[in-house]
């Protein structure tokens, strides 16, 4: 007969009672160690619940509450220079309308594949009228001081009737962008219309095209920075 640590007689077995208590210890009554492999197994484990929970967070993240947009080209300057990382928030406009002056990430009328960052000038049901490289909205003068240098280039003879719902959209740089100023030539060089006026809906954004609203430069380091 076998007894166990209380003195009780234990049946049907000749080997220790297999509890945890009986589990192989060590010289210094503790219990030993896990093997190599097994510590190895719960880290490598450890670290895949770690990327997975990243992988998860970061695509939620740039799925549903930003957007991370490069910018290629010199319609921004010098507001947003070419090469900027800037980030925009989605949910910019879930509770509040867009506002003007504001640089928002948008589908390009002409290909909504292509996304594009531009100002807003013109708002819902305004006359925005272009003459000697000013801008007159509802015939009052819009002071602009974004502008990096003379505006020269097609900077006249330009008369919008922004339609409701949409928003009419100008780079800072207007020398060079290629913006709502031409958005109706280009709809009609691509086919997508066969006279100006049914082109002209591809000169405005409509508010649910509006992807997100500028927030951020956060590349590169020189140019970190909030947008205005």
């Amino acid at each position: 007969m076998q007894y166990d640590e209380n003195n009780n007689p234990v049946e049907g077995g000749n080997g220790p009672v297999n509890t945890e208590e009986n589990a192989p210890v060590t010289d210094g009554g503790e219990k030993a160690p896990e093997s190599l492999g097994k510590r190895a197994g719960k880290e490598i484990l450890s670290y895949l619940k770690i990327i997975a929970v990243t992988f998860v967070v970061c695509f939620v993240l740039t799925r549903f509450v930003f957007v991370n947009a490069y910018i290629p080209s010199s319609s921004m300057e010098e507001t947003i220079m070419t090469g900027d990382h800037v980030l925009g928030v989605r949910l910019a406009y879930l509770f509040q309308d867009p506002a003007r002056g504001d640089i928002v990430v948008f589908h390009y009328p002409v290909d909504e594949e292509t996304l594009y960052i531009k100002r807003i000038i013109g708002l819902p049901g305004e006359n925005v009228r272009i003459e000697s490289g000013s801008v007159y909205i509802d015939g009052e003068l819009l002071e602009e001081d974004y502008l990096p240098e003379e505006w020269i280039n097609d900077n006249d003879g330009y008369d919008f009737e922004v339609p409701e719902g949409c928003y009419l959209m100008l780079g800072d740089n207007r020398n060079v962008s290629v913006d709502s100023r031409f958005w109706a030539d280009k709809a009609l060089s691509a086919g997508l219309a066969t006279t100006e006026e049914e082109a002209e809906q591809y000169t405005y954004v409509e508010k649910d095209k509006i992807v997100a609203k500028a927030w951020v430069i956060f590349w590169p380091f020189e140019d970190i920075g909030l947008v205005w």
